[in-house]
């Protein structure tokens, strides 16, 4: 693949988050923000008890970044966040039942939006695609290490 190809692959892929993630926040409960969402997916999706700093390290942002998002979820009830038990120095963020309903409820906010997508044309080769575009961040992921 040409150097052009590459640039202009990854300047669509951007395009699409840009448009996909302003338009999921906007259908989002109020008060909800996508990096607040992506905090409570990712802690349901891989499972939670992390270190700030580690998900920090996972979504690529600052400490501090971090930090502003889970004392954001913590006010929300959406996250606890406590002393690790095994080093008591260090914190680790729990999701809570009602963040776990908030994830869900962002989903369903966005569920006329989604289906309004699948019936796109392009929307068929979406899955198709799916195990490629996985492999390809499973790279971009290990590359960055």
């Amino acid at each position: 693949m040409k150097t052009s190809e590459i640039f202009n692959f990854f300047t669509e892929i951007g395009i699409i988050a840009q448009l996909s993630q302003t338009q999921f926040e906007r259908l989002m409960p109020s008060g909800m923000t996508i990096a607040q969402f992506t905090v409570l997916n990712h802690s349901v999706r891989v499972g939670d008890g992390k270190s700030p700093a580690r998900l920090a390290r996972a979504f690529q942002v600052t400490k501090g970044t971090m930090t502003s998002t889970l004392h954001r979820l913590e006010q929300k009830g959406l996250v606890a966040i406590e002393a690790d038990p095994e080093d008591g120095r260090s914190k680790i963020v729990r999701i809570t039942e009602t963040g776990r309903a908030m994830r869900e409820a962002c989903i369903a906010a966005t569920q006329p939006w989604a289906e309004r997508i699948g019936a796109l044309p392009a929307a068929s080769d979406m899955a198709a695609l799916l195990p490629r575009l996985a492999a390809l961040r499973a790279a971009l992921d290990a590359d960055r290490n």
